[in-house]
């Protein structure tokens, strides 16, 4: 049996210099997602507008959720040195994410319900003070997905390599709660626009269920990416097959054979794996079966069982 060190890399993984400035960016736009939602829920109830009510209240649930990813990164920091996780802290990052996606579910169908609501009971509308604060709220939205936006791209860069799969979920999770508030944002203002000009009043409720609608999908592939992480689906990963392909190859003339091969995410830009290989060699040892998949280096933790044939 051979293992991999992982202390070194836990360590340097959580404390790294594009993690810290992903929680800072992530916590910024928490506080100023925050306030803009107290700003669009006072004033869609006060105008009267279902699409600014609905986009407050949805803004709501994204500051709920951006709080999450905040969290979720300041407990994978504290617990980083914590023996007890046995392949660091980084999967709460991903738990953050899982959660924010299902924070969006929730909310798509509050919006949904209040739309329908209004498409019943129509009330008058205050379209040009409305309409004011709805692009007061898509101007925050665009600040904010440059704020993080900026992070992600300096994060992914950053880590990316191998197989490409070094983004951040918790980042990603957070970065896609203030693009689709700036969505909700514009179909806000489409609707105010439409009702006030042409007196479509039917337009408000309706741009409120197509948000939803799109929030709804949104979260479903974040729902997809981070359940896959949590529930360590990776089998599928090319690295999957290379491995084998390597062992098989390189050790050929040895009649090596890969009898069990398991391969999860430990990290945004890392993996582990455990393999059995049956042999005729007397010999064979596990380095030189890690040799063969040595060119992978998002490989930092690898478990080898050698069973020999005895003719």
């Amino acid at each position: 049996m051979h293992t991999h060190d992982l202390s070194a890399w836990r360590h340097d993984h959580h404390f790294g210099s594009d993690t810290a400035s992903a929680e800072r960016s992530t916590r910024l736009v928490m506080w100023i997602t925050a306030a803009m939602m107290v700003i669009e829920i006072g004033a869609g109830w006060w105008f009267n507008s279902m699409a600014l009510l609905a986009d407050g209240w949805h803004m709501s649930s994204h500051a709920l959720a951006i709080g999450l990813s905040a969290f979720a990164y300041a407990a994978a920091r504290r617990y980083a040195r914590d023996p007890r996780f046995a392949f660091g802290t980084w999967k709460i990052e991903v738990l953050g994410g899982f959660a924010s996606a299902l924070v969006l579910l929730g909310i798509a169908v509050l919006m949904v319900a209040g739309s329908l609501e209004r498409l019943w009971s129509p009330s008058a509308i205050h379209y040009p003070e409305a309409i004011s604060v709805a692009v007061l709220g898509l101007v925050v939205n665009l600040a904010c997905a440059r704020l993080l936006g900026g992070a992600h791209h300096h994060h992914h860069h950053g880590h990316d390599h191998g197989h490409g799969h070094g983004h951040d979920l918790n980042l990603r999770s957070a970065y896609m709660h203030v693009v689709a508030d700036a969505a909700t944002s514009v179909l806000a203002i489409a609707a105010l626009l439409g009702g006030w000009f042409y007196g479509w009043a039917w337009l408000d409720p309706a741009m409120g269920i197509v948000g939803a609608v799109l929030v709804a999908v949104w979260a479903k592939g974040l729902l997809k990416e981070t359940g896959k992480v949590l529930l360590d689906r990776e089998m599928d990963h090319p690295v999957t097959e290379e491995i084998r392909e390597g062992v098989e190859t390189m050790l050929a003339e040895s009649e090596t054979r890969v009898a069990d091969l398991h391969v999860w995410r430990v990290g945004r830009d890392a993996y582990a794996c455990a393999l059995t290989v049956v042999t005729h060699s007397m010999t064979l040892t596990a380095d030189e079966v890690r040799a063969c998949f040595s060119m992978h280096e998002e490989i930092r933790h690898s478990t080898v069982e050698i069973q020999r044939c005895v003719d």
